[in-house]
């Protein structure tokens, strides 16, 4: 399962992700999202656990707790076809 984590420190690490998931189950994929022109942390990043179960602890538990002075949420990632799902009729 996936799991988009928003709101983070730019001076967060992957290794510091990991840290924060691993107590909940196997961590598969930790990716920070980049800026492309800069080379910066854009505040978000995706995790990937293999345990569905233990994904879903983990949002409970981590969502809004505090890393590095901010308060990080957590949910299910969605995919893009997911966001892309709503057409518009003319």
């Amino acid at each position: 399962m996936n799991l988009y984590v928003s709101n983070l420190s730019l001076s967060i690490q992957s290794d510091d992700l990991k840290k924060q998931f691993t107590p909940y189950g196997e961590v598969s994929l930790v990716n920070i999202i980049m800026d492309k022109a800069t080379n910066r942390n854009r505040g978000f990043a995706f995790v990937g656990m293999r345990d569905r179960t233990a994904a879903e602890k983990a949002i409970r538990e981590l969502d809004g707790i505090t890393i590095d002075g901010r308060s990080i949420k957590v949910k299910e990632a969605r995919g893009r076809d997911d966001q892309n799902s709503k057409r518009s009729f003319y």
